[in-house]
């Protein structure tokens, strides 16, 4: 927005920050998009993992439906009346859903090998010199 189109705009002078800050945004969207239409989505999925594609794909599906949201407001149609509502929601739930088996993937995993080897080990088990040498008492106080 120029100056000049601020100053003949007719609205409140509380929202111009709020209205400079969604243009920017704007603004942020348009670029991402512009980047991510500049590479073919086959190309682009082909160099992803299965877990990074539902990632990809759960994410785009989810911001259009988040600008269909912005743009039902914008019209005076209360999305939250609207089924686009119940979509966000089941998209909410996948994303959960992916989340989850990302955790899971990252989540370190036990050796039960090595870990059996390393308790093994690390037991002490008495030999036949130091089970002689364990029965004599101990040098230490008396106790009277």
């Amino acid at each position: 927005m120029s100056e000049d189109d601020i100053n003949t705009e007719e609205y409140p002078t509380e929202i111009h920050d709020y209205l400079l800050a969604f243009e920017k945004s704007l603004g942020s969207v348009d670029e991402m998009l512009k980047t991510m239409m500049s590479v073919s989505r086959t190309e682009l999925l082909q160099k992803l993992e299965p877990l990074e594609q539902a990632k990809l794909d759960l994410v785009s599906v989810y911001t259009l439906n988040s600008m269909f949201w912005v743009y039902l407001a914008t019209q005076g149609i209360n999305p939250k009346e609207h089924p686009v509502k119940q979509e966000l929601e089941r998209i909410r739930t996948y994303m959960n859903k992916v989340k989850e088996i990302a955790d899971k993937k990252k989540a370190s995993k036990v050796d039960k090998g090595a870990a059996s080897r390393f308790v093994r080990n690390a037991l002490w088990e008495p030999s036949a010199e130091n089970e002689h040498t364990s029965k004599t008492p101990a040098k230490g106080k008396n106790r009277k």
